[in-house]
């Protein structure tokens, strides 16, 4: 680097995002090659960046886009309510509060300061799904909760380690609240082990650029994010559109649920926003309003332009609008463990409508519109231990004016891989029946949505609880501009005397020879079949 200035030009911007997306990768690599659980070691049910002082996000490996937009908000809350000045190097931090800006209680946040002379440059953070985290349900995510206190143990902003030593008081608290206690205790410290190889790369290339090259290197990224994101605004049509979408189950009872979204479209700023939203709901389907930041930001980038800069300028031009106490800005003490999983996915359908309204050839129809989650948990009778089975499936596609959708992928606000057959069955009392393409369901049209999966599992020993959570069960994925919708998503429980077709958010207890089997939507088509 050559200047201090945050003019830098176009060679050296690309040095500094490409040195540090390198280390939040390497970070996030980390994380997944020394974690416990199948869910972040196969699954790669995590992500990971590097952040300024106060929380604003500099750079980020390209892991899970939900994780990924609310990180920024979530980090800078808890910078602030638990003040910079009462860091100390070696001290890491952890939170999984969604009223902060967090998704939900699975979902921890583990952040490490970065200290040149005494002053923080820099954070690490990392967030993972761990497979327990306490409350009524093995998984910790029960659709019929009513209250957060239901969901597990809530862990504010606190030190995990202080001054380079590990909290064990604090870590002993927490683990005697979780049933997959040694997962989670070895998934924290693949989190703050990561979190440590990153500062350890953060301080060799202030080492090598100089405290205030490095920051200004930072600036000079943000600001040329910004620069980007505007300019892709301003190539996008100038206008107004209004869409509703609706959940069909708050977790409890099955009902429909609108979700509004009116986005505005004006030089190089947009509007999204989502106040006319359903109040929030009696059970887990909610979220933080820092879910519905992530999912703008995330239509933004894919529909301006998907090679946006993922930093703190992307979300510049964007201004979100929510209501709290609504089911997109969920307050306490509402239950938030499906947010991610179903609303999220639907935030993001009711954005696309709503900028089909005044664009053409740009929005794709809509996907199977959920991360279709199914948890399993109970104690393992061969061995006495506390297992938890989590995995999200993938879907159908929506077809785009030019492409056929993808079949039997995670699209939108989900990025994760599938556990394989061979995990499942070494890791768990179960049995994979059956796994595979469901062909046909995509809809039909010019361009075809893709297939969604079909997944069949069997308890083989003892009894287990398993939750089923997933969307388009009594509606179907919508198609644009006659294309059809695609095939609808389907729950069956499995017992020797039947099969029973159930909802699309449901719970119930299983015994060894019995199972679940989950079918995801097909994405819809585009233009005319015919």
């Amino acid at each position: 680097m050559s200047s201090a200035s945050t003019d830098l030009n176009a060679i050296e911007l690309e040095i500094a995002r490409n040195r540090l997306t390198s280390i939040s990768e390497e970070v996030g690599m980390a994380l997944i090659r020394t974690s416990y659980s199948p869910n972040i070691k196969d699954r790669r049910d995590c992500s990971a960046g590097i952040y300024g002082p106060d929380g604003r996000l500099i750079s980020q490996a390209e892991h899970i886009p939900l994780h990924l937009g609310l990180m920024p908000t979530m980090i800078a809350n808890v910078i602030a309510e638990y003040g910079v000045e009462n860091l100390n190097p070696g001290d890491v931090l952890m939170t999984n509060n969604p009223y902060v800006g967090g998704s939900h209680l699975p979902d921890m946040c583990v952040i490490t300061p970065i200290f040149v002379d005494d002053e923080v440059v820099a954070l690490i953070a990392t967030m993972a799904h761990h497979v327990d985290i306490g409350g009524m349900t093995p998984g910790s995510m029960d659709a019929a909760a009513t209250e957060i206190f239901q969901e597990g143990i809530r862990v504010p902003p606190i030190k995990l380690f202080s001054g380079g030593e590990i909290q064990r008081e604090t870590l002993a608290f927490l683990l005697m609240n979780i049933r997959t206690a040694d997962k989670t205790r070895g998934d924290l410290m693949a989190q703050v082990a990561a979190n440590r190889l990153g500062e350890r790369r953060v301080l060799e290339l202030i080492e090598e650029w100089g405290t205030q090259e490095f920051t200004s290197s930072c600036d000079a990224l943000v600001a040329y994010g910004e620069r980007r994101t505007r300019a892709a605004i301003s190539s996008l049509p100038n206008g107004t559109g209004t869409f509703t979408d609706y959940l069909e189950h708050n977790g409890v009872e099955q009902v429909d649920i609108p979700i509004t979204a009116t986005v505005t479209v004006s030089g190089e700023e947009i509007t999204i926003d989502l106040t006319e939203a359903a109040d929030q709901v009696k059970g887990a389907v909610n979220c933080s309003y820092a879910v519905a930041q992530a999912c703008a930001a995330y239509v933004v980038k894919m529909l301006a332009d998907p090679t946006l800069p993922s930093n703190a300028g992307l979300t510049a031009p964007i201004d979100v609008r929510t209501r709290p106490g609504s089911l997109v800005h969920a307050e306490f003490p509402a239950p938030v463990a499906h947010g991610n999983t179903q609303t999220s996915q639907r935030i993001v359908d009711t954005i696309l409508g709503a900028f089909e309204e005044f664009t053409e050839h740009l929005v794709p129809a809509a996907s199977s519109g959920s991360m279709s989650i199914v948890t399993i948990g109970g104690v393992d009778t061969r061995t006495g231990d506390y297992y938890s089975y989590v995995e999200t499936y993938g879907g159908g596609q929506g077809a785009a004016f030019d492409m056929n959708g993808a079949s039997a992928t995670h699209t939108h606000m989900t990025n994760t891989r599938n556990t394989p057959c061979e995990v499942i069955e070494r890791e768990y009392p179960l049995r994979v029946e059956a796994y595979e393409i469901s062909r046909g369901t995509g809809g039909k049209g010019k361009t075809s949505g893709g297939d969604g999966i079909l997944r069949h599992l069997t308890l083989t020993h003892g009894s287990a609880t398993v939750v089923a959570g997933t969307s388009r069960v009594t509606t179907k994925p919508w198609g644009l501009q006659g294309g059809e919708p695609g095939s609808n998503a389907q729950i069956q429980k499995h017992t020797d005397e039947e099969t029973t077709a159930l909802p699309a958010m449901s719970k119930f207890d299983v015994e060894a020879g019995h199972g679940v089997s989950i079918q995801t939507a097909g994405g819809g088509g585009y233009g005319s079949p015919h």
